[in-house]
């Protein structure tokens, strides 16, 4: 995937006003427009131009986009950095029907930006109507601990506003969240009242906080399992040992590796994963780490052992 620098698309400046980058998409529109041009490649220009501006017309897009664009040049290879777009509240529905108009590039940025909220509830009283305020989102990253014990975090959401400039500037919010024991990766934590304000005396919106996780040092997380390579000496996979298993609660399982445990064998603990109803599992994966030999005795003991083991690792493989 291309990186696209959208700016360049319409000819204008990185900080254009609003009404700027209004002006430069009513001209390309009016020379590139396929009813209107006739060189070839119009439609596929005309495409590019419309994709350019759905992004920077947007504040939301726009602040997002400039948030990760920099140092990156036109056409070059590109993947977006993971949970870039983590602490930026959004509002509306999302960019689902654009995403499926416009290049792999825009889709992979914002084809999930947003997640529908619920629909508008209208009512008459005294002539006036009613409307419940827009649902807010935004990605949120939490620690796989938070996961266990619950806690209550302090986050910091960028805002993107239109300014009387008609330049985007990013407000903060911050809030104090409540996270659940047992949270799971992709679930939603719903903030009642925190989206945008009613109409008319409605009420406000909710704002969806969606849960990633960090990448942690040893664990990774599948649903509610919780994955984990455990790393063992050679006297421990061959005749068996008892192991201690530090889990991200700060408690630790003692875990029994059966005799002959072999690199890459799995080792599965019911019920200890990320908590829940029911709770995920704990999946260890045995790693057999050989002591290095770096000393006289060290070299002396793996000699010992060529001479008086009769063990083929290749013939035991079938290779």
């Amino acid at each position: 995937m291309q990186f696209k620098d959208y700016y360049q698309t319409l000819g204008v400046a990185r900080d254009a006003t609003a009404d700027e980058i209004k002006k430069a998409f009513r001209k390309l529109a009016r020379r590139h427009h396929p009813d209107l041009s006739k060189e070839p490649g119009a439609e596929a220009r005309m495409k590019e131009i419309n994709e350019a501006n759905a992004v920077l017309s947007d504040p939301e897009k726009r602040a997002a986009y400039d948030a990760l664009g920099r140092g990156f040049q036109p056409g070059q290879e590109f993947r977006p950095p993971p949970d870039w777009d983590a602490n930026f509240e959004f509002s509306g529905p999302g960019a689902g029907a654009e995403a499926a108009e416009f290049s792999d590039f825009f889709a992979e940025l914002f084809g999930r930006m947003g997640r529908p909220g619920r629909e508008h509830g209208f009512g008459h009283r005294e002539a006036r109507f009613e409307a419940r305020g827009d649902d807010h989102h935004a990605k949120i990253v939490l620690d796989i601990e938070d996961a266990f014990r619950g806690a209550t975090r302090q986050l910091s959401l960028r805002v993107p506003r239109m300014d009387g400039s008609g330049r985007v500037v990013l407000d903060t919010r911050t809030l104090d969240v409540k996270i659940p024991r047992g949270v799971r990766e992709g679930q939603l934590i719903r903030l009642a009242g925190q989206g945008a304000p009613g109409l008319g005396g409605g009420p406000p919106g909710d704002l969806l906080l969606e849960v990633h996780f960090q990448p942690h040092s040893r664990f990774r997380v599948s649903g509610r399992d919780l994955l984990v390579d455990l790393p063992v000496a050679p006297w421990e996979a061959a005749l068996g040992a008892v192991i201690p298993v530090p889990l991200p609660d700060g408690s630790a399982l003692k875990v029994r590796i059966p005799a002959g445990a072999q690199s890459g064998r799995q080792l599965v603990v019911r019920g200890r994963g990320i908590p829940g109803n029911p709770p995920g599992d704990l999946e260890l994966t045995v790693r057999v780490v050989l002591p290095p030999a770096d000393s006289a005795r060290a070299k002396e003991i793996y000699e010992t052992m060529a001479r008086e083991l009769e063990f083929d690792p290749r013939a035991a493989s079938g290779g």
